[in-house]
């Protein structure tokens, strides 16, 4: 079948089947990738620019279609909307394992590697019941560590927290309701009120954070472990009318 005849059937001009495309892409697909791959967080019109002041001459339709044809469309990141938090009041709970706290500190080793540290009080005796200390802290290292102190004592009715990915995580709020658990939410930047690990934190940070320059994880653990133990047996705290966390609790 001749070409004519064939591009009257499907209905198809026959100057567009004879039309060779003079545009040549590959200068500017070669362009385009390298200036993107150096330049990761760039998206389309800054690159765009980019081009155009460097002295190619092609026109933002013509750089567009090969950034898309590319797949260099940038997602953007939406910011998780959190639900509204009710300001909930500090209060004394009225015995142990009945409010919990947990926050989430920060510091590094003489080296620099960071590391993170999870902090866990029983609000009642202020008593310090786990510091988990890891370079990493993901939501299901905390219900780990949530269940380690649950075979020796016990889970609270509540933990008080922050709006930190971890503690929002579906997964430990999925644990949390399985157990019976509460998880109070403060409302977004209003530490004070989880302020009786707040307040824990400072003297963590002065006595043994601030205080020493570790050279690896395990020393950091090493004195930390002895500290706790001092805190919890040996020192008095002036809100628990001098007694120490364990003296404290066997007075309820």
């Amino acid at each position: 079948m001749s070409i004519s005849r064939a591009c009257l059937l499907v209905n198809f001009s026959r100057s567009n089947y004879y039309y060779k495309n003079k545009k040549d892409d590959i200068e500017l697909i070669d362009t385009l990738s390298a200036l993107a791959e150096k330049h990761a967080g760039y998206g389309f019109w800054k690159l765009y620019k980019r081009l155009r002041k460097t002295g190619y001459p092609w026109n933002h339709k013509r750089i567009y279609r090969i950034y898309r044809l590319l797949n260099l469309s940038m997602r953007s990141k939406s910011k998780k909307r959190l639900p509204a938090r009710v300001k909930q009041p500090l209060v004394v709970p009225e015995g142990i394992n009945k409010g919990w706290s947990m926050d989430f500190m920060s510091d590094s080793l003489g080296s620099g590697r960071r590391f993170r540290t999870l902090n866990i009080v029983d609000d009642f005796n202020r008593e310090i019941l786990h510091i988990e200390i890891a370079t990493g802290l993901p939501s299901q290292r905390v219900i780990r560590v949530l269940e380690e102190l649950q075979d020796w004592r016990g889970l609270p009715e509540g933990i008080r927290v922050d709006n930190g990915p971890e503690f929002i995580a579906q997964r430990l709020a999925d644990w949390c309701e399985s157990k019976g658990i509460t998880l109070q939410f403060i409302q977004p930047g209003r530490p004070m009120q989880n302020g009786y690990v707040e307040r824990f934190n400072k003297t963590y940070r002065d006595e043994i954070l601030d205080r020493y320059l570790f050279l690896d994880l395990n020393e950091v653990r090493q004195f930390t472990t002895e500290w706790m133990e001092d805190y919890n047996n040996f020192r008095p705290h002036d809100s628990l009318k001098d007694c120490t966390p364990t003296e404290y609790a066997q007075l309820d």
